[in-house]
């Protein structure tokens, strides 16, 4: 059996803070989407996957293609590394 190594990918992301203000104007950069913003400060996302709900501290992520997920910040910083 063959073995593949996933090609590197950079990828933007943006933490929510549940401001909605700075979050809206970076999910406006992909495709066209839903995103519901909560008085307790979640934001619900529906991508093609489904609804993705972000909490404060959940990192959004725009994939090559323009589309968002949600990442929890511990997972997110065991996946990403900051390139500059």
């Amino acid at each position: 059996m063959a073995k593949y190594r996933k090609k590197p990918v950079v990828i933007e992301a943006v933490q929510w803070t549940g401001d909605p203000e700075p979050m809206m104007e970076f999910l406006r950069t992909g495709k066209e989407f839903d995103v519901f913003y909560h008085a307790d400060h979640t934001l619900d996302i529906h991508t093609l996957e489904g609804k993705l709900t972000a909490n404060p501290g959940d990192w959004i992520v725009k994939e090559i293609e323009g589309e968002f997920y949600t990442v929890r910040n511990d997972i997110f910083e065991k996946t990403y590394g900051l390139v500059e």
